[in-house]
C-alpha cells in the first residue's frame, strides 16, 4: 500500500461497474457512498444513465460499450484497484465489456451483483445481458450475490424457502460460480446463505420493519466489497455486510415521495471518529457486529 502526502497509508482504492441514479439511494453513488462509509477510496465506471428518483425509474440510457471499455482502460492504467464490485450492466454489450476488461486485469476480489430489475421493477438488463451473465460472467468473479429474483431468473428455479435458496446457490456453482451469496430478503426472515467451497451457511438478522427501502443490494455488495479489500474471509465479509445494511436501513430516512433510501454514513454520525474530523479510523474494519452462522 502506497503513502499519501499526508504520511498515513493510502486507503485501498475500489472501482463500481453500474448505472448512475439521480436520487442516489443506489448505483454508482450508493456505492461510492458505502466505500467512504467503510473507509475506502472508491473510483467509477458508468454503464448507464438512468431517469429516476424515489419514485421509481423513466427512462434508461446505456452507456456505448466503447465508451465503458474506454472508462474502465482509463481507470485501469491509472489507478491500483484493489478491488471490483459489478452492478447494473444494462445490456449483453456492456457485460461483454466488462467480461473483456475482466480478462485483461486480474484483479484479487470481484462481487457481481446481478442486478435486472431496479427496486420499482422497471427492466435493468436485457435477455442477452441475463445469458451473458449467467453463462460467462459469472465464471469471472470471485462471489456472486442475487437476491431471490435474480437468483430465480438465473436458475430458472422458483424460490420460495430457504431451502430453495440453497438449491439455487448450489446450481449456480454448478453454472460456473465460485461462491455465492443469495440474499432473503424477499423472505418473512432475512436470512441470507452463503455458498463457498462446498460449505453452506445461513446469515440470519431479524427484518427490519421498513417499507419500500431502496438500493439494498447495492449496498451490501459494496461493503462487502469494501471488507473483502481490507482483508476479510468471504464469510466475516459478508456478516459485517449484513449488519451494516440493517442498521443503514434502520436509520434510513425519506428524501423524497417514494421510496426510502439507506443512511450509508450512519456510523459516522453515531460514532464519530475518535482522531478528529478529518480521520478515519482503520480502512474498512469497522467492527460493525460480530459475524454470527446458524
Amino acid at each position: 500500500m502506497t503513502n499519501g502526502h499526508n504520511g498515513h497509508g493510502a486507503p485501498p482504492i475500489l472501482l463500481t461497474i453500474a448505472g448512475f441514479d439521480p436520487s442516489c439511494g443506489a448505483g454508482t453513488a450508493a456505492d461510492l457512498k458505502t466505500f467512504a462509509a467503510h473507509g475506502c477510496y472508491g473510483t467509477a465506471a458508468v454503464t448507464s444513465l438512468t431517469v429516476q428518483n424515489t419514485q421509481g425509474v423513466e427512462t434508461v440510457h446505456n452507456t456505448p460499450s466503447a465508451e465503458l471499455r474506454a472508462q474502465l482502460e482509463a481507470l485501469a492504467k491509472d489507478c491500483n484497484i484493489a478491488a471490483v464490485k459489478i452492478g447494473m450492466l444494462g445490456n449483453r454489450g456492456n457485460a461483454a465489456a466488462v467480461a473483456e476488461f475482466l480478462d485483461a486485469n486480474k484483479f484479487a476480489h470481484i462481487v457481481l451483483d446481478p442486478v435486472i430489475k431496479s427496486s420499482s421493477g422497471a427492466e435493468l438488463l436485457d435477455a442477452g445481458g441475463i445469458k451473458f451473465v449467467a453463462t460467462e460472467l459469472l465464471k469471472r468473479v470471485n462471489v456472486i450475490t442475487p437476491n431471490i429474483p435474480e437468483a430465480e431468473v438465473l436458475t430458472g428455479l422458483t424460490i420460495k424457502e430457504p431451502a430453495d435458496m440453497e438449491t439455487a446457490a448450489r446450481k449456480l456453482v454448478e453454472m460456473g460460480a465460485r461462491a455465492v451469496i443469495v440474499k432473503g430478503g424477499h423472505l418473512e426472515r432475512a436470512v441470507d446463505i452463503l455458498f463457498e467451497s462446498g460449505e453452506m451457511t445461513h446469515l440470519a438478522a431479524d427484518k427490519v420493519k421498513v417499507e419500500n427501502t431502496h438500493g439494498t443490494g447495492c449496498a451490501f455488495s459494496s461493503a462487502l466489497t469494501a471488507q473483502l479489500a481490507s482483508g476479510r474471509s468471504l464469510f466475516e465479509a459478508a456478516a459485517l455486510a449484513k449488519t451494516y445494511v440493517t442498521k443503514a436501513i434502520e436509520k434510513g430516512y425519506a428524501i423524497g415521495k417514494g421510496r426510502i433510501p439507506l443512511d450509508h454514513f450512519y456510523r459516522q454520525r453515531i460514532e464519530p471518529p475518535a482522531r478528529g474530523i478529518h480521520e478515519v479510523p482503520q480502512h474498512g474494519l469497522h467492527p460493525a457486529a460480530e459475524p454470527a452462522a446458524h
